[in-house]
């Protein structure tokens, strides 16, 4: 019991020092079939501090949650124009 406790004590702090999500719209070209979605969130994906990702292909855009003190809109826009899906962000 007594390690328990100090385990959740010693994870506490960072915890507390991790930066609030951050949300961002991405208006993302050359989406032109229904298989273009996976390829963008797969790049979305692979980008170390991004949460969630939700794209939609109607309105061709992809909604990012992520951990702003591990990535920016900037490196997001270049994973989607990377994998061949040019990305402006939304402001």
């Amino acid at each position: 019991m007594r390690s328990v406790l100090f385990a959740i004590l010693l994870v506490m702090p960072f915890g507390v020092l991790a930066a609030d999500p951050k949300t961002v719209v991405l208006d993302v070209q050359n989406m032109t079939c229904e298989l273009c979605p996976i390829t963008v969130k797969k790049a979305l994906d692979q980008v170390p501090g991004v949460d969630a990702t939700k794209i939609d292909f109607a309105t061709k855009t992809a909604t990012v949650k992520f951990d702003p003190g591990r990535t920016n809109a900037t490196a997001l826009v270049r994973a989607t124009t990377n994998a061949g899906y040019p990305a402006t962000a939304r402001k």
